[in-house]
Parts: C-alpha cells; sequence; structure tokens
C-alpha cells in the first residue's frame, strides 16, 4: 500500500517536472516568434541534426566541428538572447512573471483602438493615404525588418506624423505589434489576384497581399476618395466609418492585440488610385 503511494507521487512530481519543462519551453518559442531569434533556433536544430547524422554515419570531421559548434553555442545563445534575457530577468525580479492583468490588457486594448481610429479620421477627412498592419498571431517581423525600425509607443499623433505626406517616411507600410510601432516604411507583398478592382492601387494590393500569406490585420487610408479599408485572411473591407471600423478591430483585435510584453512574457509605397 506505501510503495502504491509512493509511486503515484513519484508519478506525480514527474508529470509536474515535464509539464513545467514544456510551459517555459513554450513561453521561449512564443518569446522569440515573428523575430530573427526564429530563425537562430532554426539554425540550431539543422546543427544537431547534422550532429546526429556525423555520429551515425561515423563523419568524423563533420562530427568534430559540430561539436564545438554545440560547445560554444550556450554562450553565444547568452550573446544574441541579451535583451531577452535581461527583460525576462526584470520582470522575475518585479515579480510578475507568471502575473496576468486582464483588466489593463482590455484598457490597453481600447485605447488602441482608439488611437487607430482617430488617426484614420483625420487623415481621412485629409485625403492622407496611409497603410497599417496590425501583427495578430504570425509573426511578420520579417517584413518589419525591410523598413525603418520605430519600436515607439502607439499614440494617434505619431501614426498621424508617419503618414504626413513629403516625410521620410510616408511611403510604405507601418507594422504595428501590440500598442507599439515595431516600424515605418516597409514593403509588404503585393497581391498578384485578377479578383482586386482595377480602381484600386499599390496600398490596397499590398493590404491584399499581406492577408493572403498571414493572419494580419491591415487598414487602408485612400488618399484619393479617403475611404478607409480593412483586410483580413485575403478579404477586403471596404468604405467603413468610424463605428464599423472600430467594431471589426474589436471583433478581430481582442485576443490577439497586446502589448508586446504580455504577450511574450505574461507569465504572472507608392500612390493609391
Amino acid at each position: 500500500m506505501l510503495d502504491g503511494g509512493y509511486d503515484f507521487l513519484n508519478l506525480l512530481r514527474i508529470g509536474v517536472d515535464i509539464a513545467l519543462v514544456w510551459y517555459v519551453l513554450y513561453k521561449l518559442i512564443m518569446l522569440i516568434r515573428g523575430t530573427k531569434a526564429i530563425q537562430l533556433l532554426k539554425g540550431i536544430i539543422v546543427v544537431f541534426i547534422v550532429r546526429l547524422l556525423s555520429s551515425v554515419f561515423n563523419l568524423q570531421t563533420i562530427q568534430w566541428i559540430t561539436d564545438q559548434a554545440i560547445s560554444w553555442g550556450l554562450l553565444v545563445i547568452i550573446i544574441l538572447f541579451q535583451p531577452e534575457l535581461r527583460r525576462a530577468l526584470e520582470q522575475l525580479g518585479r515579480g510578475n512573471l507568471f502575473s496576468r492583468s486582464t483588466r489593463s490588457e482590455e484598457e490597453q486594448l481600447d485605447q488602441t483602438i482608439e488611437a487607430i481610429i482617430q488617426s484614420c479620421n483625420y487623415m481621412a477627412k485629409r485625403r492622407i493615404g496611409a497603410l497599417i498592419t496590425i501583427e495578430r498571431e504570425t509573426g511578420i517581423g520579417d517584413y518589419a525588418e525591410t523598413g525603418i525600425q520605430i519600436s515607439g509607443k502607439l499614440t494617434h499623433q505619431l501614426l498621424t506624423n508617419i503618414f504626413t505626406p513629403n516625410t521620410p517616411l510616408h511611403d510604405g507600410a507601418v507594422i504595428m505589434k501590440g500598442n507599439e510601432i515595431v516600424a515605418a516604411a516597409c514593403y509588404l507583398p503585393l497581391s498578384e489576384s485578377p479578383f482586386i478592382s482595377k480602381e484600386l492601387g499599390t496600398r490596397h494590393r499590398a493590404a491584399m497581399g499581406i492577408s493572403e500569406v498571414t493572419d494580419a490585420l491591415t487598414i487602408v487610408v485612400s488618399e484619393e476618395t479617403g475611404s478607409i479599408s480593412c483586410t483580413k485572411n485575403g478579404e477586403l473591407h471596404r468604405e467603413l466609418d468610424q463605428d464599423t471600423l472600430r467594431k471589426f478591430l474589436r471583433e478581430n483585435l481582442s485576443v490577439s492585440l497586446r502589448t508586446p510584453e504580455s504577450r511574450t512574457w505574461n507569465w504572472r509605397g507608392k500612390k493609391d488610385g
């Protein structure tokens, strides 16, 4: 009887141990998703696969090279991931590594949506063209790297100023992650769909293009008509008014749109036609 109880406790301890390890790995993957670090992770996996194959086929030179790469790999990872590790340790020191703040996230979501709407309405009235892509679940860090890094907290003044004509950053897309403007003047893939109306210009084709390859949400303000459109999953929603835009953003960003910190370490162009 005692042995049975001991075995149960031992299995429970092992189960908790494995669950904690997987949870930490999951959070680490969420941290690096959509960044250059994910490419590094793929490279590490390739090194381990090569090491395994070299051992199976007794390729001694390749085996020695991969052993050296693995031996120095930990130091390289610490250097490359220094900003992420520092942020994690800071949150651990503040005691909020495993905390959740649903109320603050909802408030932040409302503030972010209102800032976007206020900026879009301002630009629409003045026929200022704009292209705003908001990351959801699929990382779009590769597209953000094509532009100028901003890494600034979203305000309607900053967003509007970026698209002001004849400024260095007005041409191209703004990419957002949570309540942060990650980059401006970014290049997005153009849709080659033959079903897009010919009256729509490059901004709309870019918005459709990014929606066909990712789950990002993109807002387009036409500089010719002042109309506001949104794209999602290869669909174009045109001529949205303020209330419809607010409802659309609320429905599609209620889960995915959070601050970058809460999403990762929350453990506690051309003229538009």
